[in-house]
């Protein structure tokens, strides 16, 4: 079967795909764990191979003009192979969620009544740029019994081919199908256009990527998709606060990396705090040249501030993804007036309150529609690594399912099971 047939090569993957999820639904936890630790050893093992494959992406894309940024998300480098390896073996060494049945109950009947938590079945992967997404995807899918169809970047092609093969070997050597984890071998559009729409093959669809890319699967998909269109982050100073902490966490959230969805992109500052907190920290983001796009009260506290970037806020800055050294920055009268703004305007990824009022905090917590909702931490931490999960195959802000991190648990579901000795109904 050649890639040049896409609705035949389609079919065929996604068959191959499902009868493969059979097998990895009832695979042991040695062999799952087995099939992670050889391919961490074969990670490791195949450097050369993985920087001359890596090599021909680069070139290419140097000479097709891609960005500097976008070059530096295809390096597959030692410390990256290093990591993605860990992972595997991290994984590895994480409890196996496959089978656990909770939340049993004997009920009047006789019966007794509870969950298992069971694989998805089959999943397709789209996403861009970075390779080493083929090796956590991977990874989370062994381990959670599932089987996985990728479909990477042009832009990585070789690199992602490279490291499939290697999940592949790894997989025989555990005894396990290597059609469990397939990658789509062409770079023709027309094969996302099919991965997206068969409902026969696939269960769910994870995109990874930019907005625009999102949004096309979000709108032309036939099966479920787990995802989150933007990250407009949002950091709230309220009344009662510690301003060394406030200037600490608020600094770290906006500035420790500008590109990642979990960054802060917007800050609210309650009118009592914003007078002593606003300056001290419109200081910080003029010394490493960080905009600021202001309501007119914030600009009036910062205007003295030596080398701020000021510009004033339209709405659509409230509501705005930046990826770039931009914050929006508005002061409040109140906690209601902050969590009513974070709402609306809010992509319902990630947003946090710095505050000293526990009350305040708890608040916060229960009446914040996000994914993620934090208290005096940075939003940066949104991260399935950071939150435990050991790997994490994407972001969700939708509410069924999985919401936030999608590690393991994302890539199951829960089946109900009832226990019984010859009971019948009455």
């Amino acid at each position: 079967m050649t890639a040049h047939d896409i609705p035949a090569y389609m079919a065929h993957l996604g068959a191959a795909a499902r009868a493969a999820s059979t097998r990895m639904a009832r695979a042991g936890t040695r062999e799952k764990n087995t099939a992670l630790s050889e391919l961490a050893q074969r990670l490791r093992a195949a450097g050369p191979a993985l920087a001359q494959a890596n090599a021909r992406d680069i070139a290419a894309a140097e000479q097709a003009g891609l960005a500097a940024p976008m070059v530096d998300r295809l390096r597959l480098t030692g410390q990256v192979i290093e990591t993605v390896a860990e992972g595997c073996e991290q994984l590895a060494a994480m409890p196996d969620p496959i089978g656990e049945i909770t939340g049993v109950k004997r009920r009047p009947s006789g019966i007794s009544v509870g969950q298992m938590r069971v694989p998805l079945g089959v999943f397709g992967m789209i996403y861009e740029s970075r390779p080493n997404v083929t090796i956590e995807a991977a990874s989370l899918a062994i381990k959670s019994g599932n089987a996985c169809i990728l479909r990477g970047g042009s832009e990585a092609i070789h690199s992602n081919m490279a490291l499939w093969r290697l999940v592949q070997q790894a997989l025989v050597a555990a005894g396990l199908p290597a059609e469990a984890v397939q990658l789509v071998e062409t770079t023709d559009r027309a094969a996302v256009g099919r991965l997206i729409a068969m409902p026969e093959s696939v269960d769910v669809i994870i995109p990874r990527g930019g907005k625009g890319l999102i949004e096309r699967i979000a709108a032309e998909a036939r099966v479920p998709v787990i995802k989150h269109l933007d990250g407009n982050c949002h950091t709230y100073v309220d009344a009662e606060v510690d301003l060394d902490l406030a200037v600490t966490v608020t600094d770290n959230a906006k500035t420790q990396k500008y590109s990642p969805c979990n960054a802060t992109e917007s800050l609210l500052v309650h009118a009592a705090s914003a007078p002593a907190f606003l300056p001290r920290m419109g200081a910080v983001f003029a010394a490493k040249g960080v905009e600021m796009r202001c309501c007119a009260q914030a600009r009036a506290l910062l205007s003295g501030v030596p080398g701020a970037v000021l510009a004033d806020a339209t709405d659509a800055d409230w509501a705005e993804e930046y990826l770039a050294p931009v914050i929006s920055v508005k002061v409040v009268a109140s906690l209601d007036e902050a969590i009513d703004h974070i709402n609306r305007f809010g992509s319902h990824h990630t947003d946090a309150i710095l505050t000293n009022h526990h009350p305040n905090a708890m608040r916060f917590l229960r009446e914040v529609d996000s994914a993620s909702v934090m208290v005096n931490a940075s939003t940066r931490f949104a991260d399935g690594f950071e939150y435990g999960l050991g790997a994490e195959i994407g972001i969700s802000t939708d509410k069924f399912h999985a919401r936030g991190p999608v590690g393991l648990e994302g890539l199951t579901s829960m089946k109900w099971v009832v226990l019984g000795q010859g009971e019948v109904r009455q």
